[in-house]
């Protein structure tokens, strides 16, 4: 592979283009995951609960470009605040190259396939439900019931 082709090998995350930082997305859909945090001890639990514009077959956000303005706590991931976003999965291909670690081997960049993510095991797909299912997705008690154990 080219330098060009293996861009983040060479190059820090701040200086990336646009198209090369949505590149490393892998498409795993697990910061889509909605969180419990406890009050008391600050600890995050993880349902298998998705946002509603979250496409489950891709895993794909079917409204990217307005998703600030229609979820307004999903966070948008940025060179700069990647290294504060600890709930992000170990697995986030954004993590990792902060944290000086290499992408993993089903990556997209890697394989050269969208579904790697989806064949690998490491996407929602298999588990996740869509917030629109719930009776009331504000209710942090039907929330609860969808809790997951989850190696990050």
């Amino acid at each position: 592979m080219s330098d060009t082709q293996t861009f983040w090998l060479h190059k820090p995350l701040d200086e990336l283009n646009q198209q090369e930082w949505d590149s490393l997305c892998d498409g795993c859909a697990k910061c889509c995951l909605q969180k419990l945090e406890d009050e008391d001890s600050g600890e995050l639990y993880y349902t298998n609960i998705v946002c509603r514009y979250l496409e489950l077959e891709t895993c794909r956000c079917t409204e990217y470009q307005q998703r600030t303005t229609l979820v307004p706590e999903c966070v948008i991931v940025t060179p700069d605040n990647i290294e504060q976003l600890h709930w992000m999965p170990e697995t986030c291909s954004y993590r990792l190259l902060a944290e000086g670690k290499p992408l993993p081997q089903w990556h997209p960049l890697l394989t050269g396939n969208r579904a790697s993510v989806h064949e690998a095991g490491v996407s929602v797909q298999a588990y996740a439900v869509s917030e629109s299912q719930l009776k009331d997705p504000d209710d942090p008690e039907e929330l609860e019931q969808h809790i997951i154990e989850w190696l990050r």
